[in-house]
């Protein structure tokens, strides 16, 4: 059993992402009655401990330093190494992100470990855990055992259902002073293109467009119907080769994957490179005047019409909805 699991709290603009409590309650299941440790990093943020208790870990180690301000590969893997040699964990939890992604391979190698990325499921829990991951950009999933040596798992967002938030329950807090050098980069200033609304990468909803957009003011209706969801736009890459869009909203096997509840394909042919960003969506409606398009092989609704009358179709049908709710 997995006496002692620690799970990296993400920080993002002074808040934590949603994905930080989905990895408690998988590190709940892995540790199987043992002790949750969450892990902060940053420059201030022991002030964000009581929410990782909050949601299910039993007590917080925070390293706190001004290299660790912005994310960097040497900086974290420092202050994490430093953290694995103070608690000797059995088992480490991150987040399937561009941050875990990053860093969980050199800390891995540094603990010469083995490691499991981008799981989307465990069934069991404790020494009989099996983690199940897509392969093959979604065509397949393996599942995978640890035989000996360290948990080491990264968790798709979205995918793992975090635990009900407990704002009684309490823990302890301890900071551990790490000092972070020799970085081979520093931060020196984070420009941010503006972006409002919901984190694409961990919203409920994604409506997402393609070429049949056909434009830049095409993606206005998309993003009115996902603004009434309550959810986040996202695109094809074409529509984003074809300036329609930025690509930080690109999604596929080179953008951003993503697996929310319902997903609004709205002028997508559905190239096989699109597939592996959102095929493991739960709910997947599709619209697009080919009948033949791949996009209908993975839908569980598909609507053979005009996007620019369908949307605004559905955009009305919602409100009425909410009106009458």
């Amino acid at each position: 059993m997995a006496n002692k699991v620690l799970v990296l709290g993400e920080v993002r603009d002074g808040g934590l992402r949603n994905v930080s409590f989905e990895a408690i309650a998988a590190a709940k299941q892995i540790a199987d009655g043992g002790e949750v440790v969450g892990v902060l990093l940053g420059d201030r943020v022991a002030q964000l401990a009581s929410e990782l208790i909050a949601y299910g870990a039993d007590r917080v180690v925070t390293v706190e330093h001004p290299h660790l301000k912005s994310y960097t590969s040497d900086g974290y893997s420092q202050a994490l190494l430093a953290v694995y040699e103070q608690e000797q964990p059995d088992g480490i939890v991150f987040g399937h992100t561009s941050l875990g992604k990053d860093v969980s391979p050199k800390l891995a190698s540094r603990l010469k470990s083995g490691l499991i990325s981008d799981v989307t499921e465990i069934e069991g829990s404790g020494d009989d855990a099996v983690f199940i991951r897509p392969i093959y950009s979604g065509k397949a999933f393996e599942k995978v055992k640890i035989k000996e040596g360290i948990v080491f798992v990264t968790i798709r967002p979205n995918n793992i259902k975090p635990l009900d938030k407990n704002a009684s329950l309490t823990g302890d807090v301890t900071s551990l002073s790490v000092d972070v050098q020799n970085l081979r980069t520093i931060i020196k200033d984070v420009v941010r293109k503006a972006t409002t609304g919901v984190d694409l990468s961990e919203a409920k909803v994604v409506v997402a467009g393609g070429r049949g957009v056909k434009s830049a003011e095409g993606f206005e209706p998309l993003k009115e119907l996902a603004n009434l969801l309550g959810g986040a736009v996202g695109a094809s890459r074409g529509a984003c080769d074809a300036d329609y869009c930025d690509y930080s909203l690109q999604i596929g096997q080179t953008g951003k994957v993503v697996t929310p509840d319902l997903y609004i394909a709205a002028g997508i042919s559905g190239a096989i490179q699109h597939l592996a960003g959102m095929s493991n969506s739960k709910v997947i409606v599709a619209i697009n005047k080919d009948p033949e398009a791949n996009i209908f092989k993975v839908a569980d609704y598909g609507i053979v019409g005009d996007l620019f009358e369908v949307i605004p179709m559905l955009i009305e049908e919602f409100k009425a909805l909410k009106v009458n709710s």
